[in-house]
């Protein structure tokens, strides 16, 4: 994905789409909410309900969200993106099981007069918006945090790399920006993509890597989430590791944050939910009520996907989670409180690092 900062270019409030929509809803607005899966515990605590009461919030409680989850399968979403076509709502946003399946689905919303938005994955079609986190950043981040924990003879240290699923665009994006700092600072043993991103299929494959290259010999793991990172912890404790090599991370899961406190996690990437989701809620309004200026604002970003070009989008910034910064991050946005992550196997960890 090509990333560009640009000016305010939207007109009618849909940027440079032939979307038949006729934006002059009042505040009854009807947001289709189509999120892919359950696994990242994510979708259901945060996003769907930070983007309801938004939505709530900004249509004097006359908008409503219709909300479906496709639990990892693209089929079954691609049902639900027709179904909501069919019930006539008035914009669409959209978090993709598969970037690519989805196309032909998108753009018969576009047919119909219904604007797109794609949520946290781009989506390929005529999508009219799109708003996640910087996605190479994040992979960025996590390769350098990994590096970094490595020391500086981590040029001749050997790790294993557990990427997510090729069908997530957003898994190349990570992978990319990790092997911008990781190529040439550490040596690669080897290298998984992880079906479906099902931590079930990452602990197979560390398994098979720790066969492979002798567990004495993994310094350390870069893992492209939460949900993989605890896979990856859990077959190198199986393995018989007491010391955990620095694993990375990330989506700030609790039990991620619980990992990082005890030192099993070295890190986690902390991505505003609550920013991205209201962010969202606020695009999908501004969209159908015309309100162009409020659009532009939310959209100065522009982006590429395979089929469309400069995308008005937003790119939220990320964080890196660790030991330190807890307080300041997961604590302080209240996604979690301190009881939540000191729970009682976790109370001493706690104590130690400050956290009461």
């Amino acid at each position: 994905m090509s990333v560009t900062l640009a000016g305010c270019g939207v007109v009618d409030g849909i940027g440079g789409s032939d979307s038949k929509a006729s934006p002059t809803k009042g505040d009854d607005v009807k947001v289709g909410l189509l999120l892919p899966e359950k696994e990242n515990s994510r979708y259901e605590k945060f996003d769907y309900p930070i983007i309801k009461k938004q939505v709530e919030k900004l249509t004097n409680g006359k908008g409503e969200v219709v909300y479906a989850n496709a639990e990892q399968d693209a089929a079954k979403q691609s049902s639900q993106l027709q179904r909501m076509i069919d019930d006539r709502v008035d914009v669409l946003l959209v978090d993709a099981v598969d970037s690519k399946a989805i196309a032909s689905g998108v753009q018969s919303a576009k047919d119909a007069g219904i604007p797109v938005i794609a949520y946290d994955r781009l989506a390929e079609g005529p999508i009219d918006a799109y708003i996640s986190f910087d996605n190479e950043l994040v992979g960025e981040v996590q390769g350098k945090e990994l590096v970094g924990a490595l020391g500086s003879d981590s040029a001749s240290k050997k790790i294993v790399m557990m990427n997510g699923a090729t069908t997530d665009p957003n898994a190349a994006q990570f992978k990319s920006g990790a092997l911008a700092e990781l190529n040439g600072k550490v040596v690669i043993a080897k290298t998984y993509d992880t079906k479906d991103w099902n931590p079930v299929n990452a602990k197979a494959n560390m398994e098979e890597a720790i066969e492979a290259v002798g567990v004495g010999n993994i310094a350390g793991v870069y893992s492209a989430n939460d949900g993989l990172a605890g896979a990856v912890i859990d077959a190198l404790k199986t393995a018989g590791v007491s010391d955990v090599p620095p694993v990375t991370g990330q989506d700030a899961e609790l039990d991620a944050v619980q990992r990082i406190v005890k030192g099993d996690q070295y890190m986690s990437v902390y991505k505003s939910y609550p920013q991205e989701a209201t962010a969202a809620a606020e695009m999908a309004v501004a969209v159908v009520q015309g309100r162009s200026i409020e659009f532009d604002a939310l959209t100065r970003d522009k982006v590429d996907s395979p089929t469309n070009q400069d995308i008005p989008s937003q790119l939220v910034p990320v964080v890196a989670l660790n030991k330190s910064n807890i307080e300041d991050t997961v604590i302080q946005d209240g996604i979690y409180t301190v009881k939540e992550i000191c729970a009682a196997p976790y109370k001493a960890a706690c104590d130690a690092n400050g956290l009461q």
